[in-house]
């Protein structure tokens, strides 16, 4: 069955999707919640493992049906892609945990829409060719639109409709953005056209860079990258919390898409189109980074200020996309995990803090305390601390190695600035919040709630999310070796496809 791993982190999710909408799952509650659960952690247990199979034994190429690449569909394992499937798979576990208390309630279908959505996330992070890559982007949109509308109202209506209307336009420049670059290559395969992107000639060549640069669109349209990225901020902190924590890593897909398409296809390696995105990718990173610091300072609750800080770490890492280097990629991994941790745990404790204070909810105006200010209080600043940088946490490894990375660029007396300014500005924003939050009350008689205490099981799966950050710091030297190793094999353009157009299982 090893011979099949890579297959499983797309299977199981499918499965458990489909199971948990037939009897007896279907109609008890209980009954879904746990099978949801057991799905959960096996298909953690599944992308662990397959990262560890990869580490040991090298890519693994998977070909569906027996049909080897070019001509047929194939899964390709890496270290970068098995990283993220596991970040996913271990996403979705804390959020189907939380959302067991009441959340899943709210809406129907809760539980077979996320185990939908990780399926699109993984399957997006493991295929070898840009067709389902579209597929896959489609499977996790569509779970997403239901999952968006999850306990809705007019204003989460008004919300969904702008992002199902803006990703549906993506979607269509997605399709035209394939049929431009297949009419030119004859292939969609990455390793494949790679190979043969650096032999056009004459006008296919203009041809190439224009559906690659329409690819741009719609990956910088699904990351939220400037100026495609007003969708968001409204979007996930419209949505219910638990599920803008999922959303978290929706963002990366993005991210993921642009560094795969831009190192491979369009790399080193590329000929007359090495590197055609990168001037654009610079600047656009750096303006995401102002903007999102902006939008994070003027935030007027915990959801949306948490909903701008994904547009920061999106802006810092398609920086890093830009640099294209083995040492840029490496750091971007490492932030990559530690902004998808700390982002999903700031929405969960916006949602508990928001039920304790009542009506005021999140929103960073005095009122009711909180019935729990020393445990969300302490969560809150180990998430704030993670994010702005400060040691011992992995905020701090992450943006030390981020500034090392980018200090023998010429670009650095640009970012520099930018990234220590944004990072200063985060400081005051979460200073600003946290005082709110837990000290400001409206009037004396502003005491607690003692019946919104958090269940134990939320709290489980915020604290589950938030001890990674220091272990992330503690194994640091293993963790760091991994991401330069599954950098420099990203990099190995040669050796990748080779890999991949040599053999599959």
């Amino acid at each position: 069955m090893i011979q099949h791993l890579a297959s499983w982190p797309i299977l199981l999710p499918m499965l458990a999707g489909i199971i948990l909408l037939l009897p007896p799952c279907g109609k008890s509650i209980p009954i879904r919640r746990v099978a949801s659960v057991v799905m959960a952690l096996l298909n953690t247990f599944v992308s662990a493992l397959l990262l560890w199979q990869v580490f040991q034994s090298g890519i693994i190429v998977y070909a569906i049906g027996g049909w080897q690449a070019p001509f047929g569909i194939v899964l390709v394992a890496d270290l970068v892609s098995v990283l993220l499937v596991l970040l996913t798979s271990f996403l979705g576990l804390a959020v189907t945990v939380y959302s067991c208390m009441g959340d899943d309630e709210k809406g129907g279908f809760f539980h077979p829409l996320v185990h939908f959505l990780v399926l699109g996330v993984n399957g997006a992070f493991l295929t070898g060719d840009l067709f389902n890559l579209f597929v896959f982007f489609e499977v996790l949109l569509i779970a997403s639109y239901s999952l968006l509308m999850h306990d809705g109202d007019k204003h989460k209506t008004r919300s969904a409709i702008q992002y199902v209307s803006l990703n549906l336009i993506g979607s269509s420049v997605f399709l035209i953005a394939l049929g431009i670059l297949y009419g030119v290559l004859g292939t969609l395969n990455i390793a494949d056209m790679a190979q043969k992107v650096s032999q056009l000639q004459g006008d296919d060549v203009y041809l190439a860079k224009i559906g690659g640069l329409l690819l741009l669109v719609v990956f910088a349209l699904k990351g939220a990258l400037l100026p495609l990225h007003l969708w968001l901020p409204n979007t996930y902190a419209s949505a219910m919390p638990v599920v803008a924590a999922l959303f978290a890593i929706m963002t990366k897909v993005g991210v993921y898409a642009m560094l795969r398409v831009y190192t491979v296809i369009f790399g080193d390696e590329a000929g007359q189109l090495a590197h055609m995105a990168q001037p654009w990718l610079w600047g656009l990173a750096v303006a995401t980074i102002i903007v999102g610091s902006i939008g994070v300072v003027a935030a007027q609750d915990l959801r949306k200020l948490t909903a701008n800080l994904v547009i920061v770490s999106v802006g810092t890492l398609v920086a890093l996309v830009a640099l294209q280097n083995i040492n840029a990629t490496a750091a971007l991994l490492y932030y990559l995990v530690h902004s998808t941790l700390v982002c999903a745990a700031l929405f969960l404790v916006a949602d508990l803090i928001a039920h304790q204070r009542g009506k005021v909810a999140d929103r960073f105006a005095p009122g009711r305390g909180v019935a729990q200010p020393y445990l969300l209080g302490t969560c809150f600043i180990i998430a704030a601390l993670a994010v702005v940088g400060m040691p011992p946490l992995s905020g701090f490894i992450g943006k030390v190695w981020i500034l090392k990375t980018t200090l023998d660029s010429e670009k650095a007396l640009l970012f520099w600035p930018v990234y220590l300014l944004a990072s200063f500005a985060l400081l005051v924003a979460l200073s600003r919040a946290g005082t709110t939050l837990f000290w400001e009350r409206k009037h004396q008689d502003c005491e607690p709630t003692e019946g919104v205490k958090a269940h134990p099981l939320q709290i489980t799966a915020i604290i589950a999310l938030l001890v990674c950050l220091p272990l992330l710091v503690i194994f640091g030297g293993a963790v760091s070796e991994y991401m330069i190793a599954a950098a420099t094999q990203l990099h190995d353009i040669t050796g990748g496809i080779n890999t991949v157009l040599g053999g599959g299982l």
